[in-house]
């Protein structure tokens, strides 16, 4: 006991992981996968749920089919080989004043060298039932040990988001240890704050949240380290309105008749949610304060139709704007279909990504040798320089790209972005007359699911504008789960409609089959569709470790249908806009949230076809069940975030619900009330404090977050 309070003496929040005990270049190699890196970190790793282990069982009281912790002491131990499976069995047979019970542990010969006959145990896990009755399979075990608390097997034990090779135990082990270092956090929350909403000293909740006694232990631990969360995303979002009330913007004035034309010319009807969106953006144009504004639509809703009307309307004024997208292939989707929606108009469109130039202006840019002539490449700058409207990936933002008139940028997918990223685009500012830099007007584009309460209470003082109808004509997506044995069922209903002139969409979730074994590979999926089930149809193949002229091919090709089955990873979740796909199947469903089943799932239904998804799934488990039907039985995302944040926890959800939003590491999506406590007590402070030259802790709190927090 004693060397191990020495070495908690030696370490510091700042203390790399692999300078904790027991923690080696592979546990620490598995650590930083999960974005752990210091001892601070590692404090900051929440868990997701917890298992009730608070009321031990007797031996005699066990259940098959629940789950049981008990105490006993091992009065058997033996490892063997299993007659069948040629796998270790490690057996043993645990007694108390009740009676006995038979434990069984699969592929652990260690265990015998880690308990022996006598030792008092304390055990925890699924009851099972064989023929010689009810018996604890694979269970959680620790020793009893005078004065050391058991964190495994009893009470309210946490669970945690894990890598392969990585396991509960070892990381309640390892957060156990760093534990006594959480008192070294700074908290940096007001003193006021937390009195007047009585929360727990930041420590106690670091604590607590780890290591709960009981659920009201929870309940305030997460409390006050979710409010944290919500107050310093607040006070960004705060702070950026008041350094934009003291800005100026370009005034960009609305152009009715080219408005007008432009709405007659498109091969369909905005909906009403489109032309009120577009007016909102418009009126904030004419300001000549910068608009910050979100536009909300579900996958399919038109967010673009609207940016490309307001784009129109900065070239009338003499200003130019910027569509930053996150991937190359999203990047020429805009490109072409931008310039199909303005070709009956004289504004000029450039493309900028890393591998290439190109203008709508210019057919010999964008055919390059393809057309057998020796062309210079086009410079980026020069495209930029004479571009109406500029879409490019992270390409635009270097160093030694400039704009000549910025005065919008549409952002699109934003959670994509950093802030630092953004903020470089921002300024990329155009000096005013009296040489005060310009400030382009900002529009951030996103699918995430969000109510306007909730965005208001998230995002501060930012304008929304929420899409919330589909475009007329559209059909609902029909939604399947599809068993192993209708598979071929399924093959069938796809080349009947190929053969009626439709295309259908192949998800699977990694590249080739040594990714990992077990699970459906594009590289796989692509020779055995081609191959054996779809040997006459032309079937493509797309990933993202493919070449960007490869990419560019292989969509050409099936956006104009001469293929007819595209077999891809996710790189096409976003944006990816084909009117005559009508089928999405996604193998190995499993492995993907429910808000990115759903942007798949919007990849077709874009037409007044019929459109079908067909969910493949390895698991059999209950849960998976449970998740695909929602996706069944639900059409609009912010259901399905929902669903998806009660069955699976906040902590697992992270990556896909909650793509588009500041990182929450315990605040839900659904704290409402915690979020509106946020904002009013940020609103408190910075009315006194607007520097916080007052609360130097907070001052550095958002220097430091500054980098992670997404503010639009």
């Amino acid at each position: 006991m004693g060397v191990l309070c020495y070495a908690i003496t030696m370490l510091t929040l700042d203390t790399g992981i692999s300078s904790i005990s027991r923690v080696g270049d592979s546990t620490a190699k598995k650590l930083r996968s999960l974005g752990i890196e210091t001892v601070e970190e590692l404090l900051f790793y929440f868990p997701f749920r917890y298992d009730d282990f608070s009321k031990p069982v007797k031996t005699n009281q066990i259940v098959s089919g629940e789950n049981a912790c008990l105490v006993g002491r091992i009065e058997l131990l033996q490892n063997k080989k299993s007659f069948r499976k040629k796998v270790n069995v490690t057996e043993a047979l645990v007694s108390d004043e009740n009676g006995s019970v038979k434990v069984v542990w699969f592929n652990q010969p260690f265990i015998v060298k880690n308990l022996k006959v006598g030792d008092l145990v304390s055990l925890a896990g699924k009851v099972e039932e064989d023929f010689a009755g009810p018996f604890l399979a694979s269970p959680n075990y620790e020793k009893i040990m005078p004065g050391v608390a058991a964190v495994n097997t009893q009470g309210l034990v946490a669970n945690y988001n894990l890598t392969a090779g990585l396991t509960q135990k070892q990381l309640r082990y390892l957060i156990r240890q760093v534990l006594p270092l959480a008192k070294q956090v700074k908290d940096w929350l007001p003193e006021e704050i937390i009195k007047k909403n009585k929360f727990l000293p930041l420590a106690s909740a670091i604590e607590l949240i780890h290591f709960p006694k009981n659920p009201n232990d929870i309940f305030h631990a997460r409390r006050r380290l979710a409010f944290n969360e919500l107050f310093a995303i607040q006070l960004a979002a705060q702070q950026n309105q008041l350094g934009l009330s003291r800005s100026k913007a370009p005034q960009i004035h609305f152009d009715q008749e080219q408005t007008k034309k432009f709405v007659d010319d498109l091969p369909f009807t905005l909906t009403n949610a489109q032309r009120k969106a577009a007016w909102a953006v418009l009126q904030d144009l004419e300001k000549d304060k910068p608009m910050t504004r979100l536009i909300e639509g579900d996958v399919g809703s038109g967010k673009t139709v609207v940016a490309a009307l307001v784009m129109l309307n900065a070239a009338a004024s003499g200003w130019q704007s910027a569509l930053l997208v996150p991937t190359e292939i999203l990047a020429k989707q805009h490109f072409f279909s931008l310039s199909k929606l303005l070709k009956n108009t004289d504004v000029r469109i450039g493309l900028v990504t890393r591998s290439e130039a190109r203008s709508n202006q210019d057919e010999l840019a964008f055919t390059g040798e393809a057309i057998g002539k020796k062309l210079k490449k086009p410079d980026p700058q020069t495209i930029i320089n004479n571009s109406d409207i500029i879409i490019g990936t992270h390409a635009i933002i270097q160093q030694k790209i400039q704009f000549d008139k910025l005065g919008f940028v549409v952002i699109d997918e934003q959670h994509r972005f950093g802030v630092a990223q953004r903020q470089t685009l921002l300024d990329k500012m155009t000096p005013g007359a009296d040489s005060t830099p310009i400030v382009p007007h900002l529009l951030s584009m996103t699918a995430t699911p969000i109510p306007r309460s909730l965005a208001l209470a998230l995002y501060g003082d930012l304008s929304i504008s929420i899409l919330d109808e589909l475009p007329a004509g559209r059909k609902q997506i029909t939604t399947r789960i599809v068993s192993e044995d209708k598979r071929q069922l399924a093959y069938k209903f796809i080349k009947e409609q190929i053969e009626q002139g439709r295309q259908a969409f192949v998800i699977c979730p990694l590249i080739d089959p040594s990714d990992k074994l077990g699970v459906k590979s594009v590289t796989t999926e692509f020779e055995k569709l081609d191959q054996e089930i779809f040997p006459d149809l032309a079937v493509g193949l797309l990933h993202g470790k493919m070449k960007a002229k490869e990419k560019e091919q292989v969509m050409s090709d099936f956006a104009e249908n001469k293929t007819k089955i595209l077999v891809s990873t996710s790189v096409v979740e976003v944006g990816v806009d084909v009117p005559n796909a009508t089928i999405m199947m996604i193998e190995g469903a499993e492995r993907f949230g429910l808000a990115q089943l759903h942007q798949f799932r919007g990849r077709v239904g874009r037409s007044v076809h019929q459109s079908y998804c067909f969910l493949f799934s390895e698991s059999g488990s209950g849960e998976t069940q449970r998740r695909l039907n929602a996706l069944v039985e639900n059409h609009d995302g912010f259901s399905l975030a929902k669903i998806d944040l009660e069955l699976r926890g906040p902590g697992e959800v992270y990556g896909q619900l909650q793509k588009g939003f500041p990182e929450l590491k315990i605040a839900s999506l659904f704290d409402y009330a915690l979020m509106d406590e946020a904002k009013q007590a940020v609103a408190l402070i910075l009315s006194a404090d607007p520097q916080l030259k007052s609360h130097p802790l907070l001052m550095q709190k958002m220097a430091d977050w500054q980098s992670n927090i997404h503010w639009e």
